[in-house]
């Protein structure tokens, strides 16, 4: 895609690893003021070289390879000074309670916070956006609607992209005859080297012979699709932009079995070493709901599943009482002063880990709705009832991207935005972009970020 690059986070580790490099072999030289001799510097890469491969999954979850469109400039040096926190946090658990390696560097690793954040830092915002081509292509967008204008805006007021969008076409108000007329002269007038189209647009359609002609007689001339330059963008798939034959092309049930495979082992392993490890909190969560107002433990609720199949869900109980089909549309239960608390830290979801080991729910996937819900939504919201075609999730692509998650309500726009995610998961799922998602998910807790 003309818009990033996908050797972008490879050249991002390969940096981060060259300047946690040189980050300690400076470290050493200001312990000491003194150039530190080959010995001294060895012996202390071979450890630190342990621990660069964890900072490394650190960065990862902080976000530092996802792509720099979703990390604003101005929060950098806040998510890189956290980063460098917890890392050197780990560094001193690692050579004071494992004492192999014979280095204890206690003020080494106060010096190397100060220095691998600098050279991180400078590595990250300058010498990077350096090596980025600094050279704009003018670019045509033939399409309507307010996604466009949203791609619009993305694309000029972040210098990031080689891109910038000299002229915009709205295909719906444009008389399709004339519509080659236009399209030829902006070309012309506006040097323009990119077009960005809808494709599947009915205005669109006899065009694009014609377009796809100029592209190959043009070396200068490139025609993208426009709904595929926005997903690439956003990571979520344009619905206006979207039909049937996409979802043919895109979206398929069909087996992946090395793929099922290693999802399922994920969710058995990490449920159950999950399961485990949460039952510490059980205890105080049943004797917290208890004080509050004396009612029961557990709710157990309907949901709707893979194939629309019903599934029970069990989850700590929040709320004043249990919403159970179509009572979800009417409710008007009110969440407990414990029940709070629960959501914020996510500890109410604890006891579904063991839907997740019976293999009613993943780890990984679009959330479980209410069938109430899933109803109204089916109505309302173009292509919904495809994301019931895996097996639903704990957490999944919408939960960590969209911010306007819709929760124990009936939001139709707030669920078009949610979909759109889905789809893009739907459409991109793997083991790696699952282990992703429980990273960032890890990450959102910790940090008591979404709802």
């Amino acid at each position: 895609m003309i818009v990033k690059s996908k050797k972008e986070p490879i050249v991002l580790l390969f940096g981060d690893l060259l300047f946690f490099t040189g980050a300690l072999w400076l470290t050493l030289f200001f312990r000491r003021f003194e150039l530190p001799s080959m010995d001294v510097f060895y012996n202390h890469l071979i450890p630190f070289s342990f621990l660069f491969l964890v900072w490394v999954l650190v960065f990862a979850i902080a976000g530092l390879y996802a792509k720099q469109t979703t990390l604003l400039k101005n929060k950098l040096t806040e998510v890189i000074l956290k980063a460098q926190v917890a890392n050197i946090g780990i560094a001193a658990i690692f050579f004071f309670f494992i004492p192999y390696f014979g280095i204890t560097p206690k003020t080494t690793l106060f010096i190397y916070l100060g220095v691998s954040s600098v050279f991180i830092y400078i590595w990250r915002v300058y010498l990077f956006s350096q090596i980025r081509s600094r050279r704009k292509n003018a670019a045509l967008v033939i399409g309507s609607g307010d996604e466009v204008d949203e791609l619009i805006a993305e694309i000029n007021k972040n210098p990031k992209y080689p891109l910038r969008f000299v002229a915009a076409i709205d295909v719906e108000i444009v008389d399709p005859l004339l519509l080659e007329k236009e399209i030829f002269g902006i070309i012309e007038r506006g040097r323009v080297s990119v077009v960005v189209v809808d494709t599947n647009h009915e205005n669109v359609l006899p065009l694009l012979p014609i377009l796809y002609d100029l592209s190959l007689l043009q070396v200068k001339l490139s025609v993208v699709d426009l709904g595929n330059m926005y997903e690439d963008i956003f990571d979520r798939v344009p619905l206006s932009f979207l039909r049937h034959t996409w979802l043919l092309e895109n979206i398929s049930a069909s087996p992946k079995p090395v793929y099922d495979f290693l999802k399922r082992f994920m969710d058995i392993i990490l449920s159950l070493l999950g399961g485990v490890l949460s039952l510490v909190f059980y205890p105080f969560v049943i004797l917290a709901i208890k004080l509050d107002d004396g009612g029961s433990v557990f709710i157990f609720q309907e949901r709707v599943g893979r194939n629309n199949r019903l599934i029970n869900i069990v989850k700590f109980r929040t709320m004043s009482g249990s919403d159970k089909g179509d009572e979800v549309l009417k409710s008007k239960h009110v969440v407990t002063r414990v029940g709070k608390v629960l959501r914020k830290f996510r500890i109410d979801e604890l006891p579904q880990l063991s839907n997740v080991l019976f293999g009613d729910l993943s780890l990984v996937g679009p959330r479980p709705e209410l069938p109430a819900l899933v109803s109204a939504y089916n109505r309302e919201v173009p292509y919904y009832n495809v994301r019931h075609a895996i097996i639903p999730g704990l957490t999944g692509w919408a939960q960590v991207r969209h911010k306007e998650d819709p929760h124990h309500g009936t939001d139709v726009e707030a669920t078009k935005d949610k979909i759109s995610y889905d789809l893009h998961y739907l459409k991109e799922r793997s083991f790696l972009l699952d282990i992703y998602i429980v990273l960032q998910t890890i990450k959102i807790v910790i940090t008591r970020n979404g709802s």
